[in-house]
């Protein structure tokens, strides 16, 4: 993986151009390789060793504490030791002024060797960004600060039991208690928050929640929808001016744990607030019903983390298949007269289904990895680039984000599912890691916005806002990218098939929306994402290969990757745009009782 992850920084990504902005001055291509060594190693040395330890002794309540495995405590100890909490953060505050592809890049090595493990951090990380953005100068010095030290965790408790998908349906309730205390604004909370990743553990000194909550009005009533929404910091015990914790616990109660499929590794909870006094306290961020606004500001990072995550748990899994497979005899080879049962067994990774799927692990899990470095290079384009370069930058990942964060959590779960096939009974048990892997991703299509909620998103608003401009921001892009393989032999009719797969988004697009009914236009919501992602999977693909030129075993690997995909996987996408495009009604007017 190293390799390749080198490759894609450097020789695609040009990562080493951003030393040119003041930003990223102290910085060079070997103080990128120094932190990608240390997140290597304590990925290698901390987290792998635990993966299946983490999964087996998942999270225990006592009905007084949550108990996690030691590993798990030592582990996180000594990512806080590296200082990657901070690590996109100013030098005064600890940080290290990294760009966010290679902080990206760096993570990706611990959600490979334990993601139930590194979601404490990834949480933590979102929290603090956010109040970096969106909070007072005291919570950003007290709360963020701390965070960013790793002296103290975070969480976001959006969810509620009747309220996944649809935040307008939160039912916590904010009532003003002090609109002067120096941390902010101090209410008292009331209700429940469900699915609450690292809600309870005894990891940090503290935990923070951001907590998403409605304020009443004089007469008590709630307003209807996200506008009434407000964004609250709720620490677990109370804390003072100076970081100090006072000796009182916020009442906020665990009631209970989820037993989960997978990520069993990271303890995932129902907790109440204000279950037993007159709420717990929280302090507002930013202004009453700007709670959505202040929580999707981490959107774009937090989608990104969570694409990386799934393109690296299908990673992990198409290195142990690939590894089995080269070890593993079995069948032998079809001749002019079918098998000879007196030839020795061959490797199965002879035998060209095998290969067959291993190629498409690698399609998926190396293109996936090219899509989250590339949105995390916009990220970096969008926040220290020209203005022109930053503008272009939010519009490309307007219309990207929500392949970033859909695509890798199907197709890398689909190269575990390979890989398990690859292995066969073997890949069944748990004597194999890749049973883990797949349970593991399978999060990855639910949580931080469903996959359909993320097909809306693209469909219903991304494609279509401000008469198409981020559509045709992209369009641009791979335009270039067209152009350029055109000149090169054997690229020349992928170019030409990219163009066509291009046309075909366009005016599926088009079609979709022709009859002006949002019902109709987005009943088909999903399978136009699949065929948008892998319209920009290809185009990803062939801009790799542009840069993989020659007849090395590590490029011929890239170009065979890049051709599978076009050869199997682009002509996928007609039968997807179809149904968008004719507005198929079928799944809109299926009836209840029918099923």
């Amino acid at each position: 993986m190293r390799q390749t992850l080198d490759f894609l920084l450097h020789d695609w990504l040009k990562v080493s151009e951003l030393t040119r902005r003041e930003r990223f001055a102290e910085h060079s291509a070997e103080t990128f390789a120094a932190v990608l060594d240390t997140c290597e190693r304590i990925a290698r040395e901390k987290f792998a060793p635990f993966n299946r330890e983490a999964d087996t002794q998942e999270p225990r309540f006592d009905g007084e504490r949550v108990h996690l495995p030691e590993s798990t405590h030592a582990a996180l100890a000594a990512y806080v030791a590296s200082g990657m909490l901070a690590a996109a953060q100013d030098y005064e505050l600890g940080g290290m002024q990294l760009p966010c592809v290679i902080e990206m890049a760096a993570n990706a090595f611990f959600s490979k060797a334990n993601v139930a493990m590194g979601g404490y951090v990834m949480l933590t990380n979102g929290n603090a960004n956010l109040l970096m953005a969106h909070g007072t100068p005291m919570q950003r010095e007290v709360f963020a600060r701390n965070e960013f030290a790793g002296r103290w965790f975070g969480t976001m408790c959006l969810s509620e039991p009747q309220a996944g998908s649809s935040l307008s349906d939160v039912a916590t309730r904010a009532v003003l208690e002090d609109e002067t205390d120096p941390l902010g604004p101090r209410y008292r909370l009331k209700g429940h928050k469900m699915w609450i990743s690292a809600g309870e553990h005894e990891i940090s000194e503290n935990i923070i929640h951001l907590v998403l909550a409605k304020i009443p009005g004089a007469d008590g009533k709630t307003i209807p929808g996200t506008r009434g929404i407000s964004l609250f910091i709720c620490p677990k015990h109370l804390v003072n001016t100076r970081a100090e914790l006072t000796g009182e616990r916020n009442d906020i109660r665990l009631a209970g744990l989820n037993h989960k499929l997978g990520y069993r590794g990271t303890s995932n909870c129902l907790l109440n607030f204000g279950e037993k006094n007159e709420g717990a306290v929280g302090y507002l961020v930013g202004q009453p019903g700007e709670g959505l606004k202040c929580m999707f500001h981490m959107m774009n990072e937090a989608r990104i983390s969570v694409g990386l995550g799934a393109a690296m748990l299908g990673y992990a899994g198409y290195e142990a298949s690939l590894a089995y497979a080269r070890q593993r005899p079995q069948g032998r080879p079809m001749g002019k007269g079918g098998k000879d049962a007196a030839a020795p067994q061959r490797p199965i990774i002879e035998h060209a289904d095998v290969k067959r799927m291993l190629l498409a692990q690698k399609s998926y899990v190396e293109g996936a990895l090219a899509l989250e470095l590339f949105c995390a290079r916009l990220v970096d384009e969008q926040h220290t680039g020209t203005p022109e370069q930053a503008a272009a930058a939010e519009l490309l990942l307007e219309v990207l984000i929500p392949i970033a964060k859909s695509w890798p959590s199907e197709w890398c779960l689909e190269a575990n599912s390979l890989a398990i096939q690859v292995l066969g009974g073997y890949g069944y048990t748990r004597d194999f890691p890749v049973e883990q892997y797949w349970r593991d991703n399978r999060l990855n299509m639910i949580h931080e916005g469903t996959h359909g909620i993320q097909a809306l998103d693209l469909l219903g608003r991304k494609v279509v806002m401000n008469g198409g401009a981020a559509l045709m921001a992209l369009a641009g892009r791979i335009n270039q990218t067209v152009q350029a393989a055109l000149a090169v032999p054997g690229l020349a009719s992928h170019a030409n098939e990219l163009a066509a797969a291009l046309a075909r988004v366009g005016q599926a697009t088009k079609s979709a929306w022709s009859s002006g009914v949002p019902e109709e236009a987005l009943a088909n919501a999903t399978p136009y994402m699949q065929a948008f992602g892998h319209l920009v999977l290809a185009w990803l693909w062939l801009d790799v290969v542009l840069a993989a030129p020659g007849e090395s075993d590590f490029a011929r690997g890239k170009q065979a990757a890049q051709r599978y995909f076009y050869v199997y996987e682009l002509p996928k996408i007609d039968a997807w745009l179809a149904v968008a495009a004719s507005r198929e009604p079928l799944a809109r007017e299926m009836q209840d009782q029918w099923f």
